[in-house]
């Protein structure tokens, strides 16, 4: 006979010793969440400031910046409490809230990027017709679709959860849903096929039009002058290498939910796991804001001029 019940809280398995070096983690995590607090914080400021960031693509890093900030969120405070604990236990509605901030953060991020590689094809290859084309009822209805889509999603997913489970312990150090689901007495088949679904149709549609998007972009480069290649991988490349930033780190957490790693290093997995959460709140407004800090210089000369 199964044995399940309803569970008030959940143990993390996967901290390990810290010998000694927990004030170290601690102070390590903390200046690391500040920094991203900062800078993103920061930019969002400057591009609302700035008239001369008023343009759709600044519009668009700023709903990125906004879910590096949701995302880091789901993750540090909740890890920062975890460092300095001797039990490292989180309550069953605090454990819920994070999973659905993890989740969420990354699917509002793949169509983040989608949107801005749409955004990049206007530009690029249509100059003439972008502002015609990008108006600001579009740029409000893209960002509105790439944070409504996931957090419905999402809201729904948490409905199918089960109430009870046949067991609280998770092998990570942090929440998601998966692992949630993963302890229910019985597999429930409408929860895995609608978590899949939600996951891939996202994924597939983001790197789907990505790709689209830049194949077209490729084939204006090569029959464009040298002006307009230059053009595209100026702008190109902070988005580029974001895209591959972070399909790496969500390919390795996907499949770290679905399938058995236990083969790979707890170091290793503890690490790849986190660099999910961190590596884009801390990459993209150190990319995009060399870019913006270029823009900002190259309008006050010309309006020096």
């Amino acid at each position: 006979m199964i044995n399940s019940s309803q569970v008030f809280f959940f143990s993390f398995t996967a901290y390990i010793n810290s010998w000694g070096l927990t004030y170290l983690y601690f102070t390590v995590i903390l200046i690391l969440y500040a920094f991203i607090v900062f800078s993103n914080v920061l930019l969002i400021v400057v591009i609302c400031m700035n008239r001369s960031l008023q343009e759709p693509m600044y519009m668009f890093l700023c709903s990125l910046f906004v879910n590096e900030l949701y995302g880091s969120s789901g993750l540090f405070p909740f890890l920062l409490v975890q460092i300095l604990s001797d039990l490292h236990i989180i309550s069953a509605p605090l454990c819920l809230l994070q999973g659905f901030m993890v989740h969420s953060y990354g699917a509002v991020e793949f169509l983040n990027l989608a949107v801005v590689s749409y955004d990049r094809y206007l530009a690029i290859c249509y100059p003439l017709q972008y502002n015609n084309k990008m108006t600001p009822k579009k740029i409000a209805v893209l960002i509105a679709v790439a944070w409504m889509y996931p957090l419905v999603a999402m809201s729904f997913m948490m409905t199918l959860i089960p109430v009870k489970l046949c067991g609280n312990q998770i092998n990570k150090v942090y929440c998601d849903i998966h692992s949630v689901v993963k302890l229910a007495c019985t597999e429930s088949a409408i929860t895995n096929i609608f978590g899949l679904t939600a996951t891939f149709s996202t994924i597939l549609v983001s790197l789907l039009l990505i790709l689209y998007t830049y194949i077209k972009i490729l084939v204006v480069c090569f029959s464009g002058s040298k002006q307009t290649r230059q053009k595209a991988l100026n702008t190109c490349t902070p988005h580029l290498a974001s895209i591959l930033n972070f399909s790496f780190a969500g390919s390795f957490e996907i499949s770290q939910s679905r399938f058995n790693m236990s083969f790979l290093p707890n170091v290793l997995r503890i690490f790849l796991s986190l660099y999910f959460l961190t590596a884009q709140p801390l990459f993209n407004p150190l990319m995009y804001g060399l870019k913006i800090t270029l823009r900002k210089k190259r309008c006050a000369g010309i309006i020096g001029h």
